[in-house]
């Protein structure tokens, strides 16, 4: 597959988050495997705090609609195959070196890459 073509699912995985069609595991599951596309790497980390932030989102409204016109973004442009902007990119570059995309669709990939991201 392509960067063009994994950035365009990615894009899509994000929109069925963000709409509700999909649960956030689900999506990052279905992540490509194009771990050196500093784009996918930054929309994985995006998912990935859009999930731990649930409990927040669930009490501050003004957050919830915040997080999801963010989410909502990060779709539209990888949806169009483009490069995320270099400041989206970086500000998840300071944390992480690289994305813990589980490379087994199974659930101990998921557990693997949950655990790497936990640090454990």
């Amino acid at each position: 597959m392509s960067n063009i073509e994994s950035r365009k699912k990615v894009g899509e995985l994000l929109r069925k988050v963000r709409l509700g069609e999909m649960h956030v595991r689900d999506a990052l599951l279905a992540f490509p495997d194009e771990t050196e596309d500093k784009s996918i790497m930054a929309s994985y980390h995006a998912l990935v705090h859009y999930e731990a932030d649930e409990d927040l989102r669930h009490r501050d409204d003004l957050y919830r609609e915040e997080q999801d016109d963010y989410i909502e973004f990060l779709s539209y442009i990888m949806e169009k195959g483009e490069d995320l902007p270099e400041n989206i990119i970086k500000s998840y570059e300071k944390y992480y070196k690289s994305a813990n995309i589980p490379h087994s669709k199974d659930t101990k990939g998921f557990l693997e890459s949950f655990f790497r991201f936990l640090n454990i």
